[in-house]
């Protein structure tokens, strides 16, 4: 695979939200399978695309650019393939590799099921907050409308199949009606993972949708974790307020905050939830 094909994978990976690794030989000293410039990515479930070179030296830079995922740092590692180095591991080129990796993971990302009022103005305020955002919805004109990564013209099921939930993703009901977000909930409350559920609606359409699972054997445990009616309660009206409050919440639960005014949080100048130096 060409260098160019590997950075237009690269972009599409990260486009859809998927966290990858970019994997470039820095510098090489000596007789090395390949030269500067050579990349590959690595992807959290195993895959591989491009080679660094091979054998076992391209096997530990796949585990040590799976641990920048974890991590989410980069990091410059120099590989010897001789066997004067006590961190040889048996390789004989007489060289060394010295590999530099960027992981690529969505900071935060948001799946909104709905691409109406609400959910337009949801997919905006996200995408303005640096947000990775997916909109799903069988009407292709209201879909069009939305401000988002991913535009999937289908149902929350057929989205969820064949893939997981990643860390720090977070899902808002926001669909035309009660029916269509209770066969959602239902089928997210299946495939568990998401970070965050949230469900716009009336306290009466929440206790009609909770009552409707609860026949279907859907226990009061999995539906406590759902935040819904979503976001905080700041008085939210237009669909621009109830996205503010929506995100908001979202925002909160995913970075484990408290909540609250933040001048009567003694710790908010001294950390980084503190934006007072913003200008």
């Amino acid at each position: 695979m060409t260098g160019e094909n590997l950075l237009r994978e690269l972009l599409d990976a990260v486009t859809r939200g998927e966290a990858v690794v970019l994997a470039t030989v820095a510098s090489t000293r000596g007789s090395v399978p390949r030269g500067p410039g050579a990349k590959a990515l690595f992807y959290a479930d195993g895959r591989q695309s491009g080679t660094l070179g091979g054998g076992r030296f391209e096997s530990l830079a796949a585990a040590d650019a799976l641990a920048t995922l974890r991590g989410r740092g980069c990091l410059l590692r120099v590989y010897p393939l001789h066997e004067e180095s006590p961190e040889s591991f048996g390789a004989i080129c007489g060289g060394e590799v010295t590999v530099f990796f960027e992981p690529q993971v969505p900071k935060d990302s948001l799946v909104i099921l709905g691409a109406g009022h609400c959910g337009q103005a949801l997919s905006r305020l996200a995408r303005g907050c640096g947000w990775h955002v997916t909109v799903i919805d069988d009407r292709a004109e209201w879909l069009a409308g939305c401000d988002a990564a991913v535009r999937f013209g289908g149902t929350l099921e057929e989205f969820l199949a064949g893939r997981e939930w990643r860390a720090g993703e977070a899902l808002v009901l926001a669909s035309r009606n009660h029916a269509l977000d209770r066969e959602a909930l239902a089928g997210a409350l299946a495939r568990p993972g998401a970070a965050y559920i949230g469900m716009i609606g009336s306290r009466r359409k929440v206790a009609r949708v909770f009552a409707e699972l609860r026949v279907r054997g859907v226990s009061d445990e999995a539906l406590a974790r759902v935040h819904a009616p979503v976001g905080l309660d700041v008085g939210a009206d237009s669909p621009a307020e109830i996205a503010v409050s929506v995100l908001a919440e979202a925002m909160q639960v995913l970075r484990g905050r408290p909540g609250g005014f933040l001048r009567r949080n003694p710790e908010a100048g001294s950390g980084e939830s503190f934006h007072g130096t913003i200008t």
